[in-house]
């Protein structure tokens, strides 16, 4: 047990260093969890503790089922909740990346989805990233981070979007939360999150905003022939 948990542990703060590397936080914005096999405990980046002060041995532990801090000496990321709630939500899902990227959290902050525009998107996400609605007064005022979590989960059923077929989501009024099969990839997902919200803006403005979204068409195309079993794109 104590050899997985090092482990995930340096999977964990490897995943966090990544997000200042890709150019998706500043000062100690955002963070990364991941699950372990037996999705029994969850490691999380600490709360408020720069990038650049950062150990693996920092990182929190958690008790998904409980939501206590099972090892570790610092208060865990304040969000940890959301993830936890994710990940009661979601099997599949065994990374969870949160940020305040720019464009990304622009469209958050506008309440708007990104929709797919061309080819760039289509090869990671399978149509629109939705954005949730916002949330209640009762709601923030209540079990603010776990109810975050929940209007994910609800906005991916109420979609019936598989959350790894779209592995990310804009929190109305708040910012991005990136998904993946591990902490790595969630982390990669939130800069591929990033990088479409980029285009989505620009292609906005120089249609006017009368840009159509891409064909279905192609969209299956993109997508299919790096996901699922018939795809070819890459090394065998």
């Amino acid at each position: 047990m104590a050899e997985m948990l090092k482990k995930l542990k340096k999977r964990v703060f490897d995943a966090n260093i990544l997000l200042p590397a890709y150019g998706l936080v500043m000062f100690t914005w955002g963070n990364a969890s991941e699950v372990d096999e037996s999705r029994r405990y969850m490691v999380i980046k600490p709360s408020g503790v720069r990038y650049g002060d950062m150990t693996w041995e920092m990182m929190c532990v958690m008790d998904i089922e409980t939501g206590l801090v099972a090892e570790g000496g610092l208060n865990p990321s304040t969000d940890a909740p959301t993830h936890l709630e994710l990940y009661k939500n979601f099997p599949d899902v065994c990374g969870i990346v949160h940020t305040h990227s720019t464009f990304a959290t622009a469209f958050a902050q506008a309440g708007l989805g990104i929709p797919c525009y061309g080819t760039t998107h289509a090869d990671y996400f399978y149509g629109e990233v939705p954005c949730t609605r916002q949330l209640t007064a009762e709601e923030i005022n209540g079990d603010y981070e776990r109810n975050t979590g929940r209007v994910i989960a609800e906005t991916f059923i109420q979609r019936a979007d598989a959350p790894l077929a779209v592995p990310g989501v804009l929190v109305g009024g708040h910012g991005p939360f990136a998904l993946g099969a591990s902490a790595k990839e969630a982390a990669a997902n939130a800069a591929y999150l990033e990088e479409i919200a980029r285009l989505a803006y620009i292609t906005k403005q120089l249609s006017g905003g009368a840009a159509a979204p891409a064909p279905a068409e192609l969209l299956d195309k993109h997508y299919f022939r790096k996901h699922g079993a018939d795809s070819y794109y890459g090394q065998k």
